[in-house]
Protein backbone atom coordinates (compact mmCIF):
# COMPACT_ATOMS: atom_id res chain seq x y z
CA UNK A 1 0.00 0.00 0.00
CA UNK A 2 1.22 3.47 -0.80
CA UNK A 3 1.17 5.31 2.52
CA UNK A 4 2.12 8.58 0.86
CA UNK A 5 -1.23 8.84 -0.90
CA UNK A 6 -3.45 8.28 2.13
CA UNK A 7 -5.49 11.34 2.96
CA UNK A 8 -5.95 11.24 6.73
CA UNK A 9 -5.47 13.56 9.64
CA UNK A 10 -1.86 14.39 10.49
CA UNK A 11 -2.72 15.21 14.08
CA UNK A 12 -4.64 13.39 16.78
CA UNK A 13 -8.41 13.80 16.57
CA UNK A 14 -11.08 13.00 19.14
CA UNK A 15 -13.10 10.04 17.89
CA UNK A 16 -16.21 8.20 18.98
CA UNK A 17 -15.24 5.00 20.76
CA UNK A 18 -18.32 3.23 19.40
CA UNK A 19 -16.68 3.16 15.96
CA UNK A 20 -13.82 1.08 17.30
CA UNK A 21 -15.67 -1.84 18.82
CA UNK A 22 -18.49 -2.23 16.34
CA UNK A 23 -16.50 -4.72 14.31
CA UNK A 24 -14.65 -6.62 17.04
CA UNK A 25 -16.98 -6.19 19.99
CA UNK A 26 -14.02 -5.48 22.26
CA UNK A 27 -12.15 -2.18 22.50
CA UNK A 28 -8.98 -3.90 23.76
CA UNK A 29 -8.93 -6.24 20.79
CA UNK A 30 -9.29 -3.25 18.49
CA UNK A 31 -6.38 -1.49 20.19
CA UNK A 32 -4.24 -4.61 19.74
CA UNK A 33 -5.15 -4.75 16.04
CA UNK A 34 -4.32 -1.06 15.60
CA UNK A 35 -1.00 -1.44 17.43
CA UNK A 36 0.09 -4.38 15.28
CA UNK A 37 -0.87 -2.60 12.08
CA UNK A 38 0.87 0.61 13.16
CA UNK A 39 4.05 -1.40 13.82
CA UNK A 40 3.84 -2.95 10.34
CA UNK A 41 3.40 0.47 8.74
CA UNK A 42 6.26 1.92 10.78
CA UNK A 43 8.64 -0.85 9.72
CA UNK A 44 7.67 -0.41 6.06
CA UNK A 45 8.16 3.37 6.17
CA UNK A 46 11.49 3.08 7.96
CA UNK A 47 12.76 0.52 5.48
CA UNK A 48 11.70 2.69 2.55
CA UNK A 49 13.30 5.80 4.07
CA UNK A 50 16.57 3.97 4.78
CA UNK A 51 16.70 2.69 1.20
CA UNK A 52 16.21 6.18 -0.22
CA UNK A 53 18.81 7.73 2.08
CA UNK A 54 21.26 4.92 1.31
CA UNK A 55 21.22 5.99 -2.35
CA UNK A 56 22.89 9.26 -1.36
CA UNK A 57 25.56 7.82 0.90
CA UNK A 58 29.12 7.94 -0.30
CA UNK A 59 32.15 5.97 0.77
CA UNK A 60 34.11 9.06 1.80
CA UNK A 61 31.99 11.41 3.87
CA UNK A 62 33.44 14.69 4.89
CA UNK A 63 31.80 17.25 7.11
CA UNK A 64 30.91 19.61 4.26
CA UNK A 65 29.04 16.95 2.29
CA UNK A 66 26.94 15.97 5.30
CA UNK A 67 25.58 19.48 5.74
CA UNK A 68 25.27 20.26 2.02
CA UNK A 69 23.23 17.26 0.92
CA UNK A 70 19.86 18.91 0.17
CA UNK A 71 18.31 15.78 -1.37
CA UNK A 72 18.57 13.88 1.90
CA UNK A 73 17.10 16.82 3.80
CA UNK A 74 14.15 17.06 1.40
CA UNK A 75 13.46 13.32 1.68
CA UNK A 76 13.59 13.48 5.47
CA UNK A 77 11.22 16.47 5.53
CA UNK A 78 8.78 14.65 3.27
CA UNK A 79 8.66 11.63 5.58
CA UNK A 80 8.30 13.87 8.64
CA UNK A 81 5.18 15.45 7.11
CA UNK A 82 3.48 12.09 6.56
CA UNK A 83 0.79 11.05 9.06
CA UNK A 84 2.00 8.94 11.96
CA UNK A 85 1.66 5.15 11.53
CA UNK A 86 -0.94 4.97 14.28
CA UNK A 87 -3.12 7.53 12.47
CA UNK A 88 -2.78 5.59 9.21
CA UNK A 89 -3.76 2.39 11.04
CA UNK A 90 -6.84 4.08 12.52
CA UNK A 91 -7.83 5.36 9.08
CA UNK A 92 -7.44 1.88 7.60
CA UNK A 93 -9.47 0.33 10.42
CA UNK A 94 -12.32 2.80 10.13
CA UNK A 95 -12.48 2.37 6.35
CA UNK A 96 -12.34 -1.43 6.80
CA UNK A 97 -9.08 -1.88 4.89
CA UNK A 98 -7.52 -4.07 7.61
CA UNK A 99 -8.12 -7.81 7.60
CA UNK A 100 -8.05 -9.29 11.07
CA UNK A 101 -9.16 -12.44 12.76
CA UNK A 102 -9.07 -13.87 16.25
CA UNK A 103 -8.22 -17.59 16.19
CA UNK A 104 -9.50 -17.97 19.77
CA UNK A 105 -12.98 -16.87 18.73
CA UNK A 106 -13.16 -19.10 15.68
CA UNK A 107 -14.97 -22.38 16.06
CA UNK A 108 -12.76 -25.42 15.78
CA UNK A 109 -13.86 -28.31 13.60
CA UNK A 110 -11.92 -30.93 15.55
Amino acid sequence: MDFKRIKTDTTAVTRQKDQFYEETGNIYETVAILAKRANQISVDLKEELNNKIAEFSSSSDNLEEVFENREQIEIAKFYERLPKPSLIAIHEFLTKEIYHRNPHKEESDF
